[in-house]
């Protein structure tokens, strides 16, 4: 899939990245650019995930489906990749600034060429300050973290090491007085160590999305609007699983009425606890 690249006219640059220091002097796109009334994120962290990081990052951004929210990342293995699929499944808009040009033939890296594609088809936008052929550098990265930063109203950092470039991107979010958040880790998890001294630092804790809306300022729903959402798109199996709990119901118990093979039923009945719909307490299985 061939990109229809175009250069942005300065009238058409987003208005967050003119207030930045050393705002772009040009900008390319592909793709569609997010209608102006819709609040960015950026969602950043480490390439080297953990399967700690990938379903934290997945549980947020499910969160904020149907919020007026475009997800901000780069096109880098990992954490940034997460955060664009799970972002395009929910049905967010996403803006992607790779470390390069536009160009299928610059496009880094190679393997997420198929995630760009992605991007397109499903209505999102590339964006770079770089011309359409240019190569990512080593100081091509750093670059595109101050637009990232700074065309968003908060950065959301998931994992981090102690020397990571994820930390530039957060350096900056804060330098631009943006909202800094970022997702506990375990003190023996060196993924963590990074995210670990930002909390030090004074980033604000995001242990789900709804830290995640409170820091954009959106007014969260009660407990009863929220279950309502949570509820609307339930799968056959799931309402199956609601039924089951009008009353609480000891797990073993539970997966006997369930009538399915026990790793399906406990894979089930996980994706709900992720999803905030049911949770456990004392051995017993619950609506949450």
């Amino acid at each position: 899939m061939q990109p229809q690249i175009r250069k942005l006219d300065k009238k058409e640059f987003p208005k967050a990245l003119l207030e930045i220091p050393q705002p772009p002097k040009n900008l390319w796109v592909a793709g569609e650019l997010p209608p102006e009334n819709l609040i960015y994120l950026c969602v950043v962290g480490s390439r080297k995930f953990t399967a700690y990081g990938r379903e934290a990052c997945e549980k947020i951004i499910e969160g904020l489906k149907g919020y007026p929210i475009v997800i901000v990342s780069g096109l880098a293995m990992g954490i940034d990749a997460i955060a664009h699929h799970k972002a395009l499944e929910v049905g967010l808009r996403v803006l992607v600034f790779p470390g390069s040009g536009l160009s299928p033939e610059a496009m880094y890296p190679k393997t997420n060429i198929r995630l760009m594609e992605e991007v397109l088809r499903r209505g999102g936008c590339l964006m770079s300050e770089f011309e359409p052929d240019f190569k990512a550098t080593l100081w091509s990265f750093p670059m595109r973290n101050r637009l990232m930063a700074g065309i968003s109203k908060a950065t959301l950092v998931v994992e981090a090491a102690e020397k990571s470039g994820t930390l530039i991107t957060a350096r900056l979010c804060t330098e631009y007085n943006r909202d800094l958040l970022a997702v506990p880790g375990s003190i023996f998890s060196p993924n963590a160590k990074g995210i670990n001294r930002l909390l030090r630092q004074g980033a604000v804790p995001a242990t789900c999305a709804a830290d995640v809306l409170e820091a954009l300022g959106f007014e969260l729903p009660n407990k009863e609007e929220r279950q309502a959402r949570l509820f609307a798109d339930l799968s056959p199996e799931e309402k199956r699983v609601v039924s089951l709990l009008r009353e609480p119901v000891p797990r073993d118990e539970l997966l006997v009425q369930m009538k399915m093979p026990i790793p399906t039923a406990n894979a089930l009945l996980s994706v709900m606890e992720i999803k905030e719909l049911i949770k456990e307490e004392i051995g017993e299985m619950r609506l949450a």
